[in-house]
């Protein structure tokens, strides 16, 4: 790679591409593997376009698959600041996004607070900030009819009376039926903020296939709200990666230290793997950013949806295939009427 294409790699700018109105996608199709497919296969440099529900018929024999078991939870919750005389106040907006300790939460708030204020929700729940964040996010704890609650006890509360988290980009508030669109087939470990979205696409038929045919693990990370912060710097090696826990478990790591080819679904698998290839870690904080100057080492294929302009998921997917390639394929699928986001149609690269 010349030291030209190397600086044009760097640059946030260069990430960025045009997307018509209309494109982004606030609503699944059912039945789900109904979705489009672009399948790329780089060996061959091939573009083909098919639907999801054929996801099978171009994964090689021997690949095993690796997905992320996470499960998103109602992270978004309403409430109102407590005046001085203890009565109601303002109204505020709260998104969790995950645990720094037993007792301090991470969260979105909007709404003007400060150090010491306190926020009163639905069925006894309340919050008081602790700490304000340079890059605006909050620190707080929380409290159940005036007693500490755990992270377990918070997200029982949390499904009784928050929302599903939508990506802000869908402009839409949540509906009952995104309880379980927006969730995976295999949600089993609470503690997502957003869905990894690439395995939105399976019905029940499709992955009892695809288990049988492949040997699958699954390992957990929980996506948080960082994922949709966009690169505001100028140089992509700027940004101040977020981080979220991830956890491995022993079976799924003895397959990542052979030389299995891996397909995995979806960038937070990536991410995750990634991270274990080059630390050694099964569970903590990952904060990877693959890029094209970090390409990812052992993940042979990878399952992924259609990423926001200058995201650190669209320089993901730019590690695999180069930006020009990126940029090249997204464009012909914004020409073949692809729909976009969290919500929308996949890519496999092969």
């Amino acid at each position: 790679m010349s030291s030209n294409t190397l600086s044009a790699e760097l640059l946030t700018q260069n990430y960025d591409y045009e997307l018509p109105d209309g494109f982004i996608a606030t609503t699944p199709v059912h039945p789900r593997d109904e979705a489009k497919l672009l399948v790329y296969d780089r060996k061959s440099d091939t573009v083909i376009h098919t639907t999801f529900k054929y996801l099978l018929d171009f994964l090689p024999e021997t690949c095993t698959v690796f997905l992320n078991d996470t499960r998103v939870i109602k992270a978004r919750i309403f409430g109102h600041k407590l005046s001085q005389n203890r009565q109601g106040g303002g109204k505020v907006e709260l998104l969790f996004n995950k645990p720094i300790d037993a007792r301090h939460y991470l969260v979105l708030i909007r709404g003007k607070v400060k150090v010491g204020t306190e926020l009163l929700f639905d069925g006894g729940l309340a919050a008081t900030v602790t700490a304000l964040n340079e890059d605006g996010s909050r620190i707080v704890t929380f409290t159940h009819h005036h007693r500490e609650i755990r992270f377990e006890e918070l997200v029982q509360i949390l499904d009784e009376i928050g929302h599903i988290p939508l990506p802000p980009y869908m402009q839409r508030e949540d509906k009952q039926e995104d309880e379980k669109d927006y969730q995976t087939l295999f949600a089993k470990n609470a503690g997502a903020v957003a869905a990894p979205t690439a395995s939105l696409h399976f019905t029940p038929e499709l992955f009892e296939v695809l288990q049988q045919r492949h040997q699958t693990y699954k390992i957990t990370l929980h996506v948080g709200a960082g994922t949709f912060k966009p690169v505001e710097v100028e140089e992509i090696l700027d940004h101040p990666m977020h981080s979220e826990y991830f956890d491995i478990p022993q079976e799924a790591a003895k397959v990542l230290d052979s030389d299995a080819e891996i397909l995995a679904i979806g960038t937070t698998v990536t991410r995750t793997i990634e991270y274990y290839v080059r630390t050694g870690k099964t569970e903590g904080e990952c904060d990877l950013f693959l890029n094209p100057h970090n390409p990812p080492q052992r993940v042979t294929h990878l399952l992924t949806n259609f990423h926001l302009p200058k995201s650190t998921l669209i320089m993901l997917v730019s590690a695999f295939i180069g930006r020009e390639k990126t940029l090249q394929l997204y464009k012909e699928a914004i020409e073949e009427n692809y729909r976009f986001f969290s919500y929308g149609d996949a890519m496999l690269i092969l």
